[in-house]
């Protein structure tokens, strides 16, 4: 399946930029007469390096990442029928507004009605629709999801969710490399080696939270700026739109997992508050309502 040849792909890339950072820091800086690890100073400047680093990479190839995971997909450059024209006319029509460059927008199979839009920047971006967005909504509700995407690409939210991504990862190393030197002082390497670990799984869970609020906030960002382009009545209508078919899903037994439901409009359901990527969809008509 294509999709687990993308988590593939995600995972080797990791590894790939892993062993290139170690290389930078513990061959070629050391060439050059810098080394770090000694004292705390050099532990957060390797720590930012690795937090960052990690997080920079997957944002500038996050394109290649989704469209690798993308099922039956196919980029849309000249639209042949009316559903295609409405998906690429809107992302075009909301560009020429914005005067950013038109991202890349594609159409994968998949069942349940979403979106979602990836990219380094505002101009190196791509928007995807599923055919179940295009099966469950009507045309001005397409229309409306699509607008809440360019908000995600002209707001800059993947930018910023990268660097506060970079800042946890940041700190998630920063407390695991000391952990482990404190231990290593002490001629425990080993302990300390694994209590790092520990450290890093913990953190790392914990780190999630920030990134999650972030990640919720930007959601009420993106549904005001669909509001402002198409009107808040279709958004909310698209949203009631995929609250109907969740609970219709809800009831029906799948052995499918979507692998890019956390870049998307509809969110995982169920999920503890505090780590959801997405507000409830009650909350999000909510706030849209009050506008």
């Amino acid at each position: 399946m294509k999709w687990i040849k993308g988590i593939v792909l995600l995972l080797i890339s990791n590894v790939l930029f892993m062993v290139a950072i170690n290389v930078i820091v513990n061959v070629v800086l050391p060439v050059f007469g810098v080394n770090l690890g000694g004292d705390t100073a050099s532990l957060l400047t390797l720590a930012a390096i690795y937090g960052f680093t990690g997080a920079f990479l997957s944002l500038a190839f996050s394109k290649q990442m989704a469209r690798a995971m993308l099922s039956n997909s196919q980029q849309i450059t000249q639209p042949r029928a009316h559903a295609e024209q409405v998906i690429y006319g809107s992302v075009q029509d909301i560009a020429r507004r914005l005067n950013i460059t038109m991202p890349e927008v594609w159409v994968y199979e998949s069942p349940d009605p979403n979106a979602f839009a990836t990219g380094p920047s505002k101009n190196n971006s791509m928007v995807a629709v599923s055919t179940g967005l295009l099966q469950n909504l009507k045309e001005d509700e397409v229309r409306a999801v699509l607008a809440h995407e360019m908000g995600h690409v002209y707001n800059g939210d993947m930018f910023t969710t990268t660097v506060l991504a970079g800042l946890m990862n940041t700190f998630v190393y920063f407390v695991s490399m000391l952990v482990r030197r404190f231990f290593a002082e002490r001629d425990q390497e080993g302990l300390g080696f694994a209590l790092s670990l520990a450290v890093q799984i913990v953190l790392g869970f914990l780190a999630m939270i920030p990134i999650m609020w972030h990640s919720r906030r930007r959601e009420f960002g993106a549904d005001a700026f669909s509001a402002k382009v198409y009107g808040k009545g279709a958004m909310i209508s698209a949203l009631q739109g995929i609250d109907r078919w969740v609970s219709r899903a809800q009831m029906e037994p799948s052995s499918t997992a979507d692998p890019l439901v956390t870049f998307k409009i509809a969110g995982p359901s169920r999920v503890m508050r505090l780590f959801a990527s997405h507000p409830t969809i009650d909350v999000r008509i909510a706030a849209l309502e009050r506008l």
